[in-house]
């Protein structure tokens, strides 16, 4: 069977079983047996596929079928411009995210010291590190099996990055930053059981915000100031409709605050700069 062939047949098993974008998905599995990535795929077409070659895919396209996530099986995936590991039980890092990373790179400098909460995998401290290797980066997660992960990552691309292990800014004691970045959960939990399966199969800690889905940028937008340096950045990812709300939470203790959309249209980033006092104490 050629390689052509086999894509074929992947494809079509794959949108029988729901899969969104199948040829994709079929071509991305196909890169991962073969080494190639998956523009790389089509060039080899004619290629006849080994039996072992065969065995091998039809293995991952069957985890796909059961919706398993494309990056769980290939172990891998790309955030700004990096190449970082995934594996369950640790959140899969987004595009979307990259705005958040893009917007933190506009405002620090070298020598700044950056704080990455709900670090996950590590995608966000790291990229902001690999971009500006002058930043002295921190990041903690309440999850072992994450900062495990995030550990793994930033060895990998041979970085110096501080991991903490601990829920929010209790790890940190009393230390305070330029910049606090956080992609926190933010998924409603009423919602939680009407997401994609692929998406259920990621870490539910790392997904439920609340009731309403704004319980972490409560804590956030009210802990933070006690974190920031005068004038410090708190830049947090947001969930759909929830941009008007953090913009209300963020207004009390800081200015400067803007909203940056996806590549999908929707606001994604919140970037807020502390006053440097505490409206309460003014």
């Amino acid at each position: 069977m050629t390689v052509r062939q086999a894509l074929r047949e992947a494809s079509a098993r794959l949108a029988a079983a729901g899969v969104p974008n199948p040829e994709i998905d079929a071509a991305w599995l196909m890169g991962g047996v073969l080494s190639l990535k998956r523009l790389e795929v089509l060039a080899h077409s004619s290629r006849v596929l080994t039996a072992k070659e065969r065995e091998d895919y039809d293995r991952l396209i069957a985890r796909r079928a059961q919706r398993e996530p494309l990056q769980y099986i290939l172990g891998e995936t790309d955030f700004m411009g990096l190449r970082l590991l995934t594996r369950p039980p640790v959140l899969i890092p987004r595009n979307d995210t990259e705005v958040l990373c893009e917007q933190a790179l506009l405002r620090l400098r070298p020598g700044q010291r950056v704080l990455d909460l709900c670090t996950g995998s590590g995608a966000i401290a790291i990229s902001l590190k690999a971009h500006q290797p002058g930043l002295h980066v921190w990041a903690g997660d309440i999850a072992p099996e994450a900062l495990a992960l995030a550990r793994e990552n930033t060895a990998l691309h041979k970085l110096d990055v501080n991991f903490a292990l601990g829920d929010l800014f209790m790890p940190f004691g009393d230390a305070r930053y330029d910049m606090i970045c956080c992609n926190p959960p933010y998924i409603p939990t009423k919602d939680l059981d009407s997401l994609q399966p692929e998406v259920q199969r990621e870490p539910r800690l790392a997904l439920d915000g609340g009731g309403d889905g704004l319980a972490f940028y409560r804590r956030l937008v009210a802990e933070a100031p006690l974190h920031l340096l005068p004038h410090g950045w708190l830049l947090l990812e947001l969930g759909d409709g929830q941009a008007e709300a953090v913009q209300a939470m963020a207004a009390l203790d800081f200015d400067a605050i803007s909203v940056y959309d996806d590549a999908g249209g929707l606001p994604r980033t919140l970037a807020a700069q502390w006053k440097g006092t505490h409206a309460f104490t003014g």
